[in-house]
């Protein structure tokens, strides 16, 4: 019995987010946002908090300055029931912090990396391997030490009998240079979106990108925004699950981390892969239902019912 079911690695940051904005930013000049919410960001303390909401044992594991940032981020891991035990404090460099623009289904990001980006395998406390049952990284192109140091990273996991996930996430410089058929092999469950995917395999439509990612996946999970999310498994069919679609969506920031920490709540639980991807579904859904990445979020019990309530979400 591992003490944690979940331990989250990687990036930490907050998010200042603005929705309701008058137009797009443009140079010289200036343009009001209706509301501004200064919050926990970064994909994955998004995924940790939500994940412990759902009533995980999480536990995170990533670098921030001694600032106040730093201790908005580690308060808000606390009071969502987050472990902070691995939390890395230093004074060299400031805590990461993104500016995000929220416009109706999108959003335009802007990020300094701060501590997030300096953190590497050496850094991390060999206790990590040893009491995760599952460990999930998230953002992989903003940390360039632990991007550096995955492959080491994956192989301890999985000497120590811990499954892993990865979601890419976007690239900031768009280069898609991570060597997917070295890293994927080594993964429990690959998780990116199908923008991501196509980048990534340098593929033209979805149906290329799984083609090219499919003799060495062990299990992905595409996401696929409004037309749901499809699920590949070694030996078996693929899986397309419709999503649970918001006719009244507050904004969408998170809502890939919320369909994340669905999935891996209920992977870690033990469920088979085509139940994680339908509560997947239905937490990336209830995400939508209240701005930034965590409000929805409150109990297992609340997201449960506002999936059925909300989106006829049926467990």
């Amino acid at each position: 019995m591992k003490q944690f079911d979940i331990i989250a690695l990687g990036e930490l940051n907050v998010d200042l987010i603005l929705n309701q904005i008058e137009g797009e930013p443009e140079v010289g000049k200036e343009k009001f946002a209706g509301q501004m919410t200064l919050t926990l960001g970064s994909s994955t303390a998004i995924f940790a908090a939500n994940a412990a909401s759902l009533g995980a044992r999480v536990a995170f594991c990533g670098m921030i300055g001694n600032d106040s940032f730093g201790d908005l981020v580690e308060s808000s891991l606390r009071q969502r029931g987050v472990d902070t035990r691995f939390l890395i404090r230093q004074d060299r460099y400031a805590t990461g912090a993104t500016i995000c623009m929220s416009y109706d289904e999108d959003r335009a990001n802007l990020t300094y990396q701060g501590a997030m980006d300096y953190m590497s395998l050496d850094d991390i406390d060999p206790e990590v391997f040893r009491m995760a049952g599952h460990i999930h990284i998230s953002s992989i192109f903003m940390q360039s030490g632990v991007r550096r140091d995955l492959m080491q990273i994956l192989e301890l996991c999985r000497a120590n009998g811990v499954t892993t996930s990865l979601d890419t996430q976007w690239d900031p410089k768009e280069q898609w240079d991570l060597d997917y058929k070295a890293v994927l092999p080594l993964l429990t469950v690959f998780m990116p979106n199908e923008t991501e995917l196509r980048l990534l395999t340098r593929s033209e439509t979805l149906e290329e990108a799984v083609e090219k990612i499919r003799p060495y996946v062990n299990a992905a999970v595409i996401k696929c925004g409004s037309r749901g999310s499809l699920l590949m498994r070694k030996g078996l069919p693929d899986r397309m699950q419709a999503a649970l679609l918001n006719t009244h969506v507050v904004d969408c920031i998170g809502a890939g981390d919320s369909f994340n920490s669905g999935f891996i709540t209920r992977l870690a639980a033990g469920d088979a892969l085509d139940k994680c991807q339908e509560y997947g579904n239905m937490t990336g859904a209830v995400n939508t239902t209240a701005a930034g990445g965590t409000t929805a979020f409150t109990s297992r019990e609340d997201v449960e019912r506002i999936g059925r309530e909300r989106f006829g979400w049926k467990q």
